[in-house]
């Protein structure tokens, strides 16, 4: 029976397993390394090896209430799209309300897991740990969860780029990106089109003299602020994800390239996949209000990919090149590894770490280690995590059982499969999943995915919400183990919290209301008006159009 788990990582993976230990009455040690939770979130001037990094300006482009957890709302007067500030005072007040901080050992890195020899009779694991003094512990720990990601080694491929060791400038991963500062003045050349390089173009193409985009296979770019000036993210419904079964895939891709192109055409602004036609749905997309403004505005010059390097000149695969260029930012992505785990407990599929369930390693004796945010998808990674927490504990605790290796290996197999076939995938680009597919997944094994039909029946309003409105967490806490109170009211007064940090200038809706009609009603004594006078003066306008609509006699 497991009982201690040891959860490696205080990033929002982390803090939500070590509430998932906590739920199922397990007692978790979590383990970080730096000097405090929020991982990714928690923004430092210099960039640390081996952990992830982001810059000053972050601000994440998922929805608050597309990226809150399912039993904790973000405040309501909390910005829809929050600074990276914000976000890790979310993950406080998450720690501190759900008191996970005395779970938490700061500064305490995990140098080695291990299985104990007696493994396939108890799943336990050896564990060293080495504290910021140097000071090595060994711990034993009936299950374990890693949450250290998948941002924490940068891929900079230089041997692809002929030339680079002639380049008479700097040049520095988007890693240690953290500000535009040293491009005021500079001609720059960022690699990469991705959110990170698409952020990095736009920010530095301010102060920059003249800001180069180049991309190999180019991307489609999505607006956060979509029709009514409302989140994108309020599109991803459960309505939708059943069109998106029902309908051809070729015809969803069709209309939705058709609504990106009449925002502004991708081929004309030069970002246009080169992939199969079918592109939209293929690679999560490029989050950027400002991109296509900075192309248009000349700020940044979207290029192919990079042939070669000679001095200070970049030539681009078309022939094309950016003379004097002082600068090059490789945003080309991350590689991934868990160097503290046995090499025993990996299984590779294609290229990516083979998970059961996108979790579970499928080739262990006992089920007793988890990996618990290693996916990309179309939503964020702090419900997912969630869910994933609440899948792997229930397994621990007893209540799921697992298939055999051999079945698990196969489902494995599959997903690589069906990722190959419904992604572009390459080796950075391993872990796609659809987020509601995903979601619904999990919460079927644990038993907490809404049920439609049940609400249909018994609750039709809150049914309407849970069909036609936004996927948020909040509804795998209706029903279920972990089932909360709150859920219900949380689903129904979700647009409410959209639109409080809105609410900053107050108007008179009773004045605006009463001009209106006011209008409206100018407009139809006008119109009538009109109609009555045209009517007086050809009296037989009435008569010649009844004419026209009597059937006519063969």
């Amino acid at each position: 029976m497991v009982h201690k788990v040891a959860v490696i990582g205080a990033g929002p993976c982390g803090l939500t397993s070590v509430k998932a230990c906590l739920d199922e009455g397990m007692e978790p040690t979590c383990f970080e390394s730096s000097d405090d939770m929020g991982g990714l979130w928690k923004f430092k001037e210099v960039s640390e090896p081996n952990r992830a990094s982001i810059y000053r300006s972050l601000t994440i482009n998922v929805w608050k209430e597309m990226m809150c957890y399912s039993d904790y709302p973000i405040p309501a007067d909390y910005p829809n799209y929050m600074h990276h500030s914000k976000i890790l005072n979310y993950f406080r007040m998450y720690a501190d309300h759900f008191k996970l901080l005395q779970y938490i050992r700061f500064q305490t890195k995990v140098k080695s897991v291990k299985q104990r020899p007696d493994f396939s009779r108890t799943g336990q694991w050896d564990v060293v740990t080495e504290t910021r003094d140097g000071y090595e512990e060994n711990h034993i720990f009936d299950a374990i969860i890693c949450c250290t990601g998948h941002f924490n080694y940068p891929n900079l491929p230089l041997k692809d780029f002929p030339g680079i060791e002639t380049f008479e400038g700097k040049y520095s991963h988007s890693w240690d990106y953290k500000g535009p500062e040293d491009m005021h003045g500079k001609r720059v050349v960022v690699i990469g089109i991705g959110n990170s390089g698409g952020d990095i173009a736009v920010e530095g193409s301010r102060v920059a003299e003249q800001m180069y985009l180049s991309t190999r296979s180019g991307a489609w770019v999505i607006r956060q602020v979509s029709d009514n000036g409302l989140p994108v993210d309020r599109f991803n419904t459960r309505f939708v994800h059943i069109m998106f079964r029902l309908l051809p895939m070729r015809f969803l891709n069709w209309l939705g390239e058709k609504k990106l192109n009449s925002m502004y055409d991708h081929a004309m602004y030069g970002l246009k996949p080169k992939h199969r036609w079918d592109m939209l749905f293929s690679q999560i997309p490029v989050i950027n209000d400002d991109l296509p403004f900075r192309i248009l505005s000349g700020s940044v010059i979207v290029k192919p990919n990079i042939k070669e390097i000679r001095g200070s000149t970049v030539v681009f695969d078309d022939g094309s090149t950016a003379e004097n260029v002082d600068l090059i930012v490789f945003a080309t992505g991350y590689n991934y590894d868990f160097p503290y785990l046995p090499k025993n407990a990996i299984y590779k599929s294609g290229h990516r770490i083979g998970l059961y369930k996108h979790v579970f390693p499928p080739i262990l004796e006992q089920p007793t280690l988890a990996i618990v945010g290693f996916i990309h998808s179309d939503g964020a990674i702090m419900p997912q995590a969630e869910m994933q927490a609440r899948f792997v504990t229930r397994v621990f605790k007893g209540h799921k059982k697992l298939p055999s290796n051999q079945a698990m290996i196969k489902a494995v197999e599959n997903d690589t499969k069906k990722i190959a076939k419904n992604y572009v995938v390459s080796k950075l680009t391993p872990l796609q999943v659809d987020f509601v597919e995903h979601m619904d997944d999990l919460a079927k094994d644990i038993g907490v995915q809404p049920n439609l039909l049940w609400l249909f029946l018994t609750d039709f309003p809150l049914f309407k919400k849970v069909l036609w409105g936004p996927v948020t967490a909040y509804q795998y806490r209706l029903m279920g183990p972990g089932k909360w109170e709150g859920a219900r009211k949380a689903i129904f007064t979700q647009y409410d919290r959209m639109y409080q940090p809105l609410k900053t200038r107050q108007l008179n809706a009773q004045q605006s209301s009463t001009t209106g009609f006011l209008i409206k009603l100018s407009l139809t004594f006008m119109a009538g008006g009109a109609a009555i006078y045209y009517i007086h003066r050809n009296p037989t306008t009435i008569s010649t159009l009844v004419s026209k609509l009597r059937p006519q006699s063969v």
